[in-house]
C-alpha cells in the first residue's frame, strides 16, 4: 500500500501536489487560463507548453512525432532564439510523417516543476520562471539534445 506522499506525487514531473498527476494538470490548465488575461510572448508560451509536455511524456509525448515536436521546441528556444523559421520548418517536416525513432527518455525530467511558475503573477517574473523551468528540463534531456539538433537540421533539408 502506498503512503499519502506517494499518492500526491505527480508521475510525470514528481511534483508533490494534491491529486498527483491530476493536480499537476490542473495547475497547467489554470496557468494556461491565466495567460489569456496576462499574455506572455509566443516564445514563453511555447516554452511553457513544451516543458510541461516533456515532463509529462506518457500523455504528451507518447509518439516519436509528438516527442520530436516538443524537444525541438526547447532546442529552438535556447539555440535558435525561437526563430519562427525553425518552428515553421519543423512543423512542415513533422506534418510529412518522417520516419522517426523515439529514444529512451530520461527518468528524471528536470530539477524544477511547474510549481516554479505557479507562484508568479506578473508577466516578467512569469517569463523568468518559465525560462528557469524550461532550462532545467532542457538540461535533463542533455543526452537527447543531439537528436533535436539533427531533427531541426533534417527539417530544413526537406524544404
Amino acid at each position: 500500500m502506498q503512503n499519502a506522499a506517494e499518492d500526491a506525487k505527480c508521475s510525470g514531473c514528481g511534483l508533490l501536489v494534491a491529486g498527483g498527476k491530476i493536480g499537476c494538470r490542473a495547475i497547467f490548465d489554470d496557468l494556461c487560463a491565466r495567460e489569456w488575461n496576462n499574455p506572455t510572448s509566443y516564445r514563453y508560451h511555447r516554452m511553457f507548453v513544451d516543458t510541461y509536455c516533456l515532463q509529462h511524456t506518457d500523455e504528451f509525448c507518447a509518439s516519436a512525432k509528438s516527442f520530436a515536436a516538443h524537444l525541438t521546441g526547447l532546442c529552438a528556444a535556447f539555440e535558435q532564439k525561437s526563430h519562427p523559421a525553425v518552428f515553421k520548418a519543423v512543423n512542415h517536416w513533422l506534418s510529412g510523417n518522417p520516419p522517426l525513432a523515439k529514444p529512451e527518455l530520461p527518468a528524471l525530467r528536470g530539477a524544477l516543476t511547474i510549481a516554479e511558475v505557479q507562484a508568479e503573477t506578473e508577466p516578467f517574473p512569469i517569463a523568468q520562471a518559465v525560462d528557469r523551468w524550461a532550462r532545467a528540463t532542457w538540461q535533463a534531456y542533455a543526452a537527447l539534445q543531439p537528436w533535436s539538433r539533427r531533427w531541426i537540421e533534417q527539417s530544413f533539408l526537406m524544404k
